[in-house]
């Protein structure tokens, strides 16, 4: 009797506002480790996001392309609870990127909610490329909004639709 495995979903959520090549980096490597990601660009109204969802949705669906990681990889965007969303996609993990040691205790704390929501969902986190580390959404669209150089924290689209915003 064979029995068929069922493929592993992972899930890595983001605003992603913008992508950097942080993000990039933690969807190349995560990619690795599962049979499909799907890229959650959450909605975030709260945050007040530079980017609308459709254009952050382009932008990062645009960066996998790049990637040639089109059909493993796939794109969606939700407005919902995290642990919803991965458990309507099939996700068996969530990615997180972590940078720094004060990204993680945020971190660890939503592992904790997210366990009670549902503890058969893992949550995975994978370091920045020491490269990346110090790249952060919230400073990429300072330094751009100050007309400051992005080129080395952003992909060259990326960056030119920040110099748009901004112009």
């Amino acid at each position: 009797m064979s029995t068929k495995l069922k493929p592993r979903i992972g899930f890595y959520p983001g605003t992603f506002d913008p992508i950097t090549n942080g993000h990039i980096d933690i969807i190349r490597r995560a990619a690795k480790l599962v049979d499909k990601l799907i890229v959650g660009v959450a909605e975030n109204k709260e945050k007040g996001p530079l980017f609308s969802t459709a254009e952050r949705v382009q932008m990062v669906e645009s960066e996998i392309a790049r990637l040639g990681a089109t059909g493993r990889v796939e794109v969606r965007p939700f407005d919902t609870l995290l642990m919803r969303v991965a458990e309507s996609v099939g996700a068996s993990l969530i990615v997180r990127g972590l940078r720094a040691v004060s990204d993680f205790e945020y971190e660890f704390q939503m592992v904790g909610m997210n366990q009670k929501l549902n503890p058969d969902i893992e949550t995975v986190f994978l370091m920045a490329d020491p490269t990346c580390q110090a790249i952060a959404s919230r400073l990429v669209k300072e330094i751009a909004r100050l007309g400051g150089d992005v080129s080395h924290f952003v992909p060259a689209e990326v960056e030119k639709r920040l110099k748009a915003k901004f112009g």
